[in-house]
């Protein structure tokens, strides 16, 4: 995988523990992967992990997104 990889969107998660736990997963597996939303505050403020108004991404690099699919049980589009 080149270092000039995009960044693409795996999934959007509905919490921003629901998408830590999917990154924690990629990462095990070597599969470079971050977080990215901009309403992680959960609907109940501060530190509550449930769910965020407009969800949070999860993005890997594009040369890895089957690689992730299949780690995660993820259908294809």
């Amino acid at each position: 995988m080149g270092m000039a990889s995009a960044w693409v969107k795996l999934a959007t998660y509905a919490s921003a523990l629901e998408a830590d736990v999917a990154v924690s997963q990629l990462e095990a597996a070597e599969i470079p992967a971050v977080s990215r939303g901009n309403d992680i505050v959960g609907i109940f403020g501060p530190g509550f992990q449930g769910p965020t108004a407009k969800g949070v991404d999860v993005l890997v690099p594009s040369a890895a997104i089957e690689d992730a699919r299949a780690l995660l049980g993820m259908d294809e589009e």
